[in-house]
């Protein structure tokens, strides 16, 4: 019985050992590149050597790909890429899933990637994926950020089809990676399959979900001899012509510009943006603020976008703060009257911005990003002479971020980040330096991360400094996970200039522990139960101002269908600082139950929907709220998608801050607050290189105060009070993007769009919503067509054109 014991034990070892032996790839050196036409005919490839023995990444761990639906994959190289050529059968050709997208969206489609770490260290990666609907994607893989979609490169895919499954020939110019050169190199590299009919996910070298990140589980691909990086240098030349037009004002615009990178050395870049147009950024979700805190939007300008994870070490760089609202602009709106007004710009032009991001070899992180914005004036009409004057709301302004970060251990790293706002004259100038630290064991089971922080803001001739700090210890391997965490700011931090922080004057204390599965089991697929608690301190003065505890469950089960649930709770009063818009005064609120549910149809059918209800009920007082939402998807073919989203909200008997009389009483109302919205998506790809689509939405809210007004006391509670001012909102914002894309070339693309916008204010909220809507289409439209051209150039392209040329 021992021996038999010990040769299971013997199995087992042997078993856990080959999961985690890093299997190698031979790569192929070749003289004649192959056509990519996703066929796979060329003889090169034949000499070539093959992955294969794929096991299952998701959702089961390790599990040996089906005899039906084997994989094999090549890699060649030569003096200008790297090659790959991926077959992947399958019985059942039929079934492959194949829906057109575009690029960097999956869609509901079956893929097949490979992840690249030139350096091999474990952290950083490269992916290219190419689905079944021959769309690409491509990221950026590290620590901070995980996978960023944002980045983005220039290379080549095709795929075909046959009786025996599907084929997939990408071709990844070096210029499209960041390595030093080297006479005998070796990579980190994997390479993924999904299955979307199966949802099942399988990759060459095994991952250990469990433990680590993907990107320590990378196998190796060797033998690549006497590559020599070739200068990565591109431009992208566009122009673009904006009409805007406005209640029958028009303004064109002919605007050129250039995109440009260039590596610097074999792992460093350069961006820039020279004269740029962001007209043709999504437009944002904007709702009716009714709390103390900023309403902040996700960054939808390209150049802010890609290649940013070293500049988000430390939280301190938010980069829709770079051509925001100019910081005059309240100025002029609370000292002058509407009539007075001529213009009053809500946006500052950016003239031009760089950034320079890379990682050495050794780990040697370098992140810089330098923008400047124009000088911007709102004008003034004197109504009894008729004369205007120009008046300066924001400065000539530089904006620059700098990060260095060293990384170690393969799972650790230390780093310094700086934030400098300098504005021209007697503006505001502002100044932020953090020190960041990750520390993690050799295998990444456990972690400690934490910064320090300090912010120095110069104003009226005044320097005001302030500190924060935040360290968290959590066990990041196995089923059962555990973290603790404390934040603290004091009552001068301030990041706000180039960061984002809704508020400072914190003292919070935080856990959490977690169970989740990595395995399918008899029911599930996935599942998850986490707990989090929270205990919420004012650093000065040195208060409690309440407490949250949190369970939530998600689970996917074997028919793909997703549920969720939330229960939260806060015990005692809360004391909030903010909604009382005055500093040093406060709100005493009591306690607050909540509960969310959340179902998800299984999305590879052709009509999936979900579905999301949730509710809130103050305790002790009538006070409560629910909210609906609904989010149909019909996929009528693989080129043809429809999506609807609906979305109410209703909170009732709720209390909150109204206006400050003289400068100390605080008024407050109950109000009923209604939030109506409505989205409608639609997308037609014409192929992998052409679409057309449509984005509305409509959002709708009402305010509804109750006669009875109240005065915020010193106490904290509220009694009553005289005040008699209608409120009452009406608050609507419509949009709607019909937008084409044809990219005719790879990095190249033309885009059109036209976009309409409605947004209004009034007091009428006993409107029905169909009244609402009458009256809303009655008012001025704001109209913006924008047609772009961007051509890529590759300066290789051009040297080896003109040596042809030549010779």
């Amino acid at each position: 019985m021992q021996r038999f014991f010990a040769i299971i034990f013997l199995l087992t070892l042997i078993s856990a050992t080959a999961q985690t032996t890093k299997k190698e790839l031979v790569a192929t050196r070749i003289q004649k590149a192959p056509v990519i036409d996703g066929k796979l005919d060329d003889p090169v490839w034949n000499a070539s050597h093959t992955a294969r023995d794929f096991v299952m990444f998701r959702p089961g761990d390790g599990d040996p790909e089906p005899d039906t639906q084997k994989t094999e994959v090549k890699i060649i190289y030569d003096n200008q890429a790297i090659y790959i050529g991926a077959y992947l059968y399958d019985a059942e050709p039929e079934k492959i899933m194949r829906q057109l997208s575009e690029r960097d969206n999956l869609g509901t489609a079956d893929f097949f990637g490979i992840s690249i770490s030139p350096n091999n260290d474990g952290q950083n990666e490269y992916e290219f994926f190419v689905t079944a609907g021959a769309t690409q994607l491509d990221a950026q893989v590290s620590p901070a950020n995980g996978e960023d979609f944002s980045w983005s490169e220039v290379w080549f895919s095709e795929v075909s089809f046959d009786d025996k499954g599907w084929y997939v020939e990408m071709k990844i110019p070096y210029a499209a990676l960041r390595f030093a050169d080297g006479k005998d190199m070796t990579w980190g590299m994997n390479l993924q399959r999904r299955i979307e009919s199966t949802r099942e996910q399988y990759s060459w070298n095994y991952i250990d979900k469990s433990t680590g990140r993907i990107t320590q589980y990378a196998g190796i691909l060797s033998d690549l001899k006497n590559i020599d990086p070739p200068t990565r240098l591109s431009f992208a030349p566009f122009a673009s012509f904006v009409l805007n037009s406005y209640d029958g004002a028009i303004d064109p615009n002919l605007n050129f510009g250039m995109d440009v990178k260039y590596g610097i050395t074999d792992n460093f870049t350069l961006f820039a943006t020279l004269v740029p147009d962001f007209s043709q950024a999504g437009f944002d979700n904007v709702v009716l603020n009714l709390g103390p805190f900023e309403q902040v939007f996700s960054e939808q300008r390209q150049f802010f976008i890609e290649g940013a994870d070293l500049l988000q070490k430390g939280d301190l760089f938010f980069s829709r703060r770079i051509g925001s609202t100019p910081v005059g602009r309240s100025d002029i709106e609370d000292n002058y009257n509407e009539e007075e007004i001529v213009s009053n710009p809500d946006e500052v032009k950016i003239l031009n911005a760089v950034k320079v991001t890379g990682r050495s070899k050794k780990g040697l992180g370098v992140g810089v990003l330098n923008a400047v914005t124009e000088n911007t004036y709102a004008t003034i009409k004197d109504t009894l002479t008729g004369v205007k004057t120009k008046i300066k709301t924001e400065p000539l302004t530089n904006y620059n971020v700098l990060v260095i970060d060293q990384e170690f251990n393969r799972n650790s790293s230390i780093g310094i980040v700086n934030t400098n706002v300098l504005r021209e004259g007697d503006f505001r100038d502002a100044n932020v330096t953090s020190l960041v630290l990750r520390l993690a064991d050799k295998s990444n089971s456990y972690r400690l991360t934490g910064d320090g922080t300090m912010s120095n803001i110069n104003e009226n001739g005044m320097t005001e400094s302030g500190f924060s700090s935040r360290l968290e210890f959590e066990k990041t391997e196995g089923n059962i996970r555990y973290g603790v965490e404390h934040r603290f700011a004091d009552d001068t931090y301030d990041k706000n200039d180039l960061g984002f922080q809704r508020s400072n004057n914190y003292n919070d204390f935080m856990g959490r522990v977690s169970y989740q599965i990595f395995k399918p089991t008899k029911h599930f697929n996935f599942f998850r139960a986490r707990l989090f608690a929270g205990h919420f301190r004012r650093f000065d003065p040195s208060v409690t101002t309440g407490n949250y505890t949190e369970i939530d469950i998600f689970a996917t089960n074997l028919k793909q269908l997703s549920y969720g649930l939330e229960i939260g709770t806060n015990i005692g009063e809360r004391v909030d600082f903010f909604e009382p818009r005055t500093e040093g005064r406060f709100w005493k609120r009591n306690g607050q139950f909540s509960t969310e549910g959340y179902f998800s149809t299984d999305f590879r059918k052709r009509l999936a929907f979900e579905i999301g209800v949730d509710y809130r009920k103050r305790y002790d007082t009538n006070e409560y709220s629910y909210e609906l939402g609904f989010g149909p998807r019909f996929r009528v073919n693989d080129k043809l998608e429809f999506g609807y989203g609906f979305t109410l909200d209703k909170s009732f008997n709720q209390p909150g801050y109204v206006d400050t009389l003289d400068d100390e009483t605080i008024v407050f109302g109950v109000r009923q607050n209604d939030q109506i919205e409505n989205s409608f998506s639609g997308k037609y790809n014409f192929n992998d290189k052409a679409s057309i689509s449509l984005s509305f939405r409509h959002y709708w809210s009402t305010v509804a105060y109750q006669d009875q007004f109240y005065e915020l006391g010193d106490d904290g509670y509220l009694i009553t009070h005289t005040y008699d001012e209608n409120n009452d909102l009406n608050f609507n914002n419509w949009n709607l993007d019909l937008r084409y894309i044809w990219q005719f070339t790879r990095g190249s693309e033309l885009v059109a769009l036209y976009r309409n916008t409605i947004e209004s204010e009034d007091n009428r909220s006993d409107l029905s919503f169909g009244k609402n809507l009458s009256d809303l289409l009655e008012q001025p439209y704001g109209h913006l067509v924008s047609i772009k051209v961007i051509y890529f150039l590759d300066y290789n392209n051009i040297k080896r054109l003109v040596k042809k040329d030549h010779s």
